[in-house]
């Protein structure tokens, strides 16, 4: 459980990490004001089209934010983890439907997998057709990577939208500034957004929480005034006839308005996917008491002045601004967009670490910027690389509304996902009762599948643009996990068994040479091709050879006493190890920590051995120590003969030049760059 979740235990501080939540977690949320009402397409609005508007905003942030995601999503946590792939591999760990080999979890393993919300072994008949039909498996796996593929997309178009939206203010006292240069100075304030991320999530919601407090309090004050000033009557929109009396008259553009008015709701997955950055309660505190009635108030406030001024939609925050208080709102919604951008941001860093961990994307270098919570990590380059989309995004597509309407899709879809992986969490998991099931998957199905159905129609006005970036981060994807699952199936196949190992060490040519050796395996059951391909080789095998696995577990933590485990394999001076690890575990060790951690944990385990060799195996792991330590590790490549398929030549080649420029895991580790050996050895696919 990670850090953040322990110290939530009282109010105090659930309190305080409340208000730092502001900084992080709500900042796209509770800044949509700001672009909502510009994004809609409307004609000649009417009093009760903005009736209708209001009532449509109201219950999208009821139902969605209340219900959805502060009151049922925030309680399908993987042990303190939020996001897409926190769902997935719940799913996963409680229900035997991983797909790569090395990621099943071993019945026999030594590491508890305790979940409040574990169900019972007997499981239900879905959870049994997902076990049984790998196809079923491979389309809840495609559901997750297209909901991570689509929340990194968000953390690209909010941090765009948000402030071009906020920006653009400048242009109504000063309408000589050109668009341009609106664009440029948005992508100048975008960039130093972006350089301040290696400072850490604490330290960026330290300086930020101030400011979204701020506009949480400035923005409904303003709304209130506007309400009493334009239009008090305003909250009988919250009855749902004018939602029904505005579909009734509008027809299909109410419909298509659908596209705009979903965007009140974004950035509420971050609210999910921050989880690990924060605690349940102090989200749920933060959003109750401050977020959502902010949000009512002040699309109230905005709804109210357009009624009396119906034609200035396009303008729909800054004219309801009243003129003395203009430029201190405008420097609290410009400051408070940059802090809006920096929620999607840290959730898309959490999301991509998850990814890398759980081996279904490219390693990156994930740091950890605090040294007690974990959950706190920062990509340098996905950093780079969303600051590069972010900017490209603003300066090709400026117009708000083409922005807007990518934004929609994102919004929608990455909704209508986190639906359906809920549905089968409840289903599979909670058993919840099926009365309740149904009651929530066809309310919120049908909900945001008409908001998906709406987006859509704007797909070549801008909603092509998440989908690029998602093809694109897909195909990345998949590719990765296609090229390490042949790796494993044909590391599976070809594997050196124990016998086959003492059949090898007992060639006369193969010499014991000094040392104590990390031979890096990537599977457990057995040991890696490569071991054969190196002893039949060098002709020589250290005479302490610890056989490692790193092993990521589909949990996000596991607990320090059960993260080595070693075992003796029978042979002289042959030993083996994993390294299991959570996806919100830190992998960062210093070489000589990570041997002593080891060498300590296999000495132990000698120890309790009864055999009378004990001090002689003792002796020779501190002498094999002293006399030097090697990091073994193979560099297979794929051989793609002629009758090799043509899907398999493209997917195989695409995954080697991802495995090419990807980081290793041993730099994690600490290993100095002399100790590190590869050996390249040739995979027939």
């Amino acid at each position: 459980m990670n850090a953040y979740w322990k110290q939530g235990n009282n109010g105090g501080n659930n309190l305080l990490l409340a208000y730092r939540t502001l900084g992080v977690v709500f900042g796209g949320l509770v800044t949509s004001p700001l672009y909502v009402y510009p994004s809609l397409h409307l004609k000649s609005p009417t009093e009760d089209d903005y009736l209708g508007i209001y009532s449509i905003m109201f219950w999208t942030l009821t139902l969605i934010g209340v219900v959805k995601y502060a009151s049922i999503a925030l309680k399908a946590d993987d042990q303190g983890e939020g996001g897409t792939f926190a769902l997935y591999s719940l799913l996963c760990r409680n229900l035997n439907i991983g797909i790569l080999p090395s990621k099943c979890m071993d019945s026999n393993s030594k590491v508890s997998h305790s979940s409040g919300h574990e169900g019972a072994k007997d499981h239900s008949r879905l959870g049994k057709f997902f076990e049984k039909s790998i196809i079923a498996r491979r389309v809840l796996l495609f559901i997750a990577m297209l909901g991570t593929c689509m929340l990194i997309g968000d953390g690209i178009l909010t941090p765009a939208i948000s402030v071009l939206s906020a920006m653009d203010g400048i242009r109504a006292p000063f309408p000589s500034v050109s668009k341009s240069l609106v664009e440029a100075i948005s992508a100048a304030v975008l960039i130093l957004l972006f350089l301040m991320q290696k400072f850490g999530t604490s330290r960026v919601s330290f300086l930020f929480s101030p400011i979204m407090g701020a506009w949480t309090i400035t923005t409904p004050l303003v709304g209130i005034y506007s309400i009493v000033q334009h239009y008090p009557s305003i909250f009988k929109a919250l009855s749902p006839h004018y939602i029904f009396h505005f579909f009734w008259r509008r027809g299909k553009d109410g419909w298509l308005l659908l596209g705009g008015t979903v965007l009140c709701i974004t950035g509420s997955e971050a609210l999910f996917a921050d989880l690990g950055h924060f605690s349940r309660p102090s989200i749920q505190i933060a959003f109750f008491l401050t977020i959502y009635p902010s949000l009512v108030l002040t699309y109230a406030g905005q709804t109210a002045y357009l009624i009396k001024n119906p034609n200035d939609h396009d303008d729909g925050f800054y004219k309801f601004i009243p003129t003395p208080i203009y430029w201190p709102i405008f420097i609290i919604a410009t400051s408070a967009a940059i802090v809006a951008s920096q929620s999607l941001i840290s959730a898309t860093f959490s999301i991509i670490k998850q990814s890398v961990v759980l081996d279904y994307f490219p390693r990156v270098k994930v740091v950890h910027t605090s040294p007690s919570k974990e959950g706190e990590v920062y990509s340098p380059e996905i950093n780079y690389i969303l600051m590069i989309l972010c900017v490209l995004v603003i300066l090709i597509f400026g117009d708000g509304k083409d922005i807007g309407n990518a934004f929609g899709v994102v919004v929608s879809l990455v909704m209508l996902i986190t639906t359906i992986l809920l549905t089968l969490v409840m289903i599979m998991i909670w058993r919840t009762p099926p009365v309740l099931v149904a009651l929530y998957f066809f309310v919120f199905f049908v909900m945001e599948g008409v908001y998906v159905s709406a987006v859509f129609t704007k797909f070549l006005e801008g909603g092509w643009i998440p989908f690029a970036i998602s093809l694109i981060l897909a195909f990345i994807m998949f590719g990765w996990f296609y090229g390490r699952q042949r790796k494993i199936e044909y590391e599976l196949t070809h594997k050196i068994s124990l016998d086959r190992l003492e059949q090898l060490l007992s060639d006369t040519g193969v010499q014991r040479v000094p040392g104590l050796c990390f031979f890096y395996t990537n599977i457990q059951d057995g040991l890696t091709p490569v071991l054969g391909h190196y002893i039949k080789n060098m002709k020589s095998l250290h005479k302490v050879t610890i056989f490692t696995t790193l092993s990521y577990l589909l949990v996000p933590k596991v607990a320090q006493h059960e993260r080595i485990v070693v075992d003796k394999l029978g042979l002289k001076g042959v030993y083996g190890c994993v390294i299991q690890y959570g996806y919100a575990d830190s992998l960062n060790l210093e070489g000589d920590d990570f041997v002593s951690l080891v060498t300590n944990s296999l000495q132990a385990y000698i120890q309790k051995d009864t055999d009378p060799e004990i001090e002689e195996e003792i002796l020779d792991l501190e002498e094999a120590r002293r006399s030097g330590v090697v990091h073994i590790r193979g560099k297979a490549r794929f051989y793609t003969g002629k009758s090799c398929r043509w899907f398999d030549r493209i997917m195989l080649a695409f995954y080697e030049v991802l495995h090419s420029n990807c980081r290793t895991a041993l730099p994690a580790l600490g290993v100095p760059l002399p100790q590190r050996i590869e050996v390249g050895m040739l995979y027939e696919a």
